[in-house]
């Protein structure tokens, strides 16, 4: 099922229109048809696909379905058409000729049948089905995970589940210490190599049940597993039964994947256009369904040590678990960095999400982010910019915080600007810091850092001894040699300025 809302904001990225909407947007669509010309024209399907109907023909077809949505490919529809449609209650959504139907009804299909919401987030609610059903032949109760240990769906029936069961049901993920006991059983190289399945002792002698446990494969790739409570090794029936019900998973979790990547591509690319100022960005804002006036970009980073790449793509997946409308942000991946537009004006809730997130990536994983300041729908832009700037600050700190936000440590980032700004030029080899500088290397002398710490504590004579450890009259002692070397102009607010700005870059 799906809302005809969300099935027109994902048809527009492939350029369709919607040109008559009779029906409120959040009509429920649980059912796709093919135009047939064999078949009556009054089935009860909520989208038809208008296949070989041309605009000369619409209206008779607007005139007879009882569809919810009816979609055309066609450049316009007539007026006489649209209002049939009005009259009727259908919603029209026209595509352009250069959309081929194989594509409209890929997206289609994958929409209505297949983005149906789950517990765990994102996939088919079959796979509760399945879980239940696989329990029921087998006996026991059963998990089915992803590939990162996720868990995608389980079975109904918690009676006498133990509580490794319990605890990975309630965090949806298998805890960080089951997972390393797994790991030191050679379970997960098994999963890897082999599709048989594979009994699993009782985590602690005389604790909980064993697990038997098969892989769930497409090909080569390994997609994810599944897991049945059981105090023994499964017979043989057990076992074929749980080799069936993982071939199944797998046709479950690819058509998931299959329409969720189609959601991330179209996802993506509306967010690049926001950050890099692109397109209008009102009507992006509209499109990725958010609503209000102030949102927040966050740039992050996952790193391992080695391969960016692989851990890149993980904090996406992880920033794009669950359908859209799910999660507070919408995401994109450009180069190694995950940006991601929230509807928050508050930085503590962006801070917040990125705590989440750093939660949910394994752990050996390193998360950096940057969060820039609120920003209206035409400055998101500028919140890209302070994101990455924060993001750099905070690997430059080497990740001790869950993030850096650009409210709080603007002073900082406004330096690195400056920087940045004096690198592009040459620095004044007569100015009175480049002499100072120069005084200092040749003698042995303090003065540059102690004219910085005067100039710092508003030519405070206690405070800057105190920063400095040596005593106020040192201090006064080496401003008035200073003077003597080179004209300060510590009377001129401007020419102060312009030495704190030279001593700070």
């Amino acid at each position: 099922m799906v809302k005809l809302d969300r099935l027109i904001n994902v048809l527009g990225g492939l350029g369709a229109r919607l040109v008559c909407a009779p029906r409120s947007r959040r009509t429920e669509l649980r059912s796709v048809a093919l135009h047939d010309p064999a078949e009556p024209a009054d089935r009860s399907d909520d989208v038809l696909l208008a296949v070989g109907v041309d605009a000369s023909a619409a209206a008779e077809l607007l005139a007879s379905t009882r569809a919810a949505v009816v979609v055309f490919r066609a450049s316009e529809l007539g007026d006489g058409a649209l209002a049939t449609a009005g009259e009727r209650g259908v919603a029209v959504v026209v595509a352009a000729p250069e959309v081929s139907w194989g594509q409209l009804a890929g997206v289609v299909y994958g929409l209505v049948l297949e983005g149906r919401e789950t517990e765990a987030g994102r996939g088919p609610t079959d796979l509760f089905a399945l879980a239940d059903t696989l329990a029921g032949s087998v006996g026991g109760p059963v998990t089915i995970e992803d590939h990162h240990c996720g868990v995608l769906a389980y079975s109904s029936e918690q009676t006498g589940a133990d509580p490794a069961r319990l605890e990975t049901i309630l965090g949806r993920r298998v805890p960080e210490a089951v997972r390393r006991e797994l790991a030191a059983r050679g379970v997960f190289e098994h999963l890897a190599a082999s599709d048989q399945p594979l009994f699993v002792e009782p985590l602690e002698a005389g604790a909980g049940r064993g697990r038997a446990v098969a892989a769930v494969r497409a090909g080569r790739e390994l997609l994810g597993s599944i897991w049945v409570e059981t105090p023994a090794p499964l017979g043989p029936a057990g076992e074929t039964a749980l080799v069936n019900g993982a071939r199944t998973a797998a046709l479950h979790m690819l058509r998931s994947r299959a329409s969720a990547d189609l959601e991330r591509q179209i996802e993506s690319d509306l967010v690049i256009g926001l950050v890099e100022g692109d397109g209008d960005p009102a009507a992006e804002l509209s499109r990725l369904g958010f609503r209000g006036a102030s949102f927040r970009v966050v740039a992050v980073q996952a790193h391992d040590g080695g391969e960016h790449a692989a851990s890149a793509l993980l904090a996406f997946e992880r920033a794009t678990t669950g359908f859209g409308w799910t999660r507070p942000g919408r995401s994109a991946l450009f180069a190694n960095t995950v940006y991601t537009v929230l509807p928050y004006d508050e930085a503590a809730r962006a801070r917040e999400w990125v705590r989440t997130l750093a939660r949910d990536i394994p752990s050996g994983i390193t998360v950096l982010a940057g969060i820039g300041g609120a920003a209206g729908p035409g400055e998101l832009v500028s919140s890209r910019q302070e994101a990455d700037e924060s993001l750099a600050l905070h690997a430059a700190r080497g990740g001790a915080e869950v993030a850096v936000v650009y409210d709080d440590d603007w002073h900082e980032i406004l330096l690195q600007r400056l920087r940045r700004a004096a690198g592009a030029g040459r620095q004044p080899a007569r100015g009175p810091v480049a002499r100072l500088r120069r005084h200092d290397e040749v003698h042995g002398t303090h003065y540059a850092e102690t004219l910085r710490a005067w100039l710092e504590c508003q030519s405070d004579l206690a405070a800057a001894a105190a920063r400095l450890g040596i005593h106020p009259n040192t201090v006064r002692n080496r401003m008035r040699k200073m003077a003597e070397i080179v004209p300060l102009e510590l009377d001129d607010p401007d020419a102060r300025l312009a030495m704190i700005i030279a001593l700070a870059v």
